[in-house]
């Protein structure tokens, strides 16, 4: 009995190990410096380095209004839509021509890649002059391209 314990023990031991996927550090790495990036353009009113992280064609970008944000929408147009779809391009254009100094802040940033698409979930304020302007979740989809990494899409949700 023992013999046939100690020979299953020793099989299971020999037995082939699965190693978990690799890590992707350098992948990781490189999707963080994107998000810095992003946020250094924003701060610098360069839509042109924003518009640079993004993927040129096919990329998605929409927002989500909370229930107090789109209670006060509504309350102001009838029509208003809890989703706002828009660009980054939209987006860029905005940020290069405002006057107004800007900023988004990150916290909790996570980020899951396999070396081929990766994902950035994290909580923002996004302040204009100073002051937070909205706050909510983000989450951006992103590629690696024979550029680099780039944003494909970005979700997020508005709290005013």
């Amino acid at each position: 009995m023992r013999t046939c314990l100690s020979l299953v023990l020793a099989a299971c031991l020999a037995a082939p190990v699965h190693a978990a996927a690799p890590a992707h550090d350098a992948d990781v790495a490189a999707i963080r410096q994107v998000v810095q990036q992003f946020q250094a353009a924003i701060v610098a009113h360069d839509g042109k380095a924003l518009g640079g992280l993004f993927v040129p064609e096919g990329g998605a970008w929409l927002s989500v209004l909370d229930d107090a944000t789109y209670a006060a929408a509504k309350a102001r147009n009838p029509a208003a839509s809890r989703l706002e779809p828009s660009t980054w391009r939209q987006f860029a254009d905005m940020i290069q021509h405002g006057a107004r100094p800007v900023e988004e802040r990150f916290y909790d940033v996570r980020i899951e890649t396999n070396g081929t698409v990766g994902s950035v979930w994290f909580d923002f304020d996004f302040l204009v002059s100073g002051k937070v302007n909205n706050h909510g979740s983000e989450t951006w989809q992103l590629v690696r391209t024979d550029d680099g990494w780039k944003i494909q899409a970005m979700l997020f949700s508005v709290d005013r």
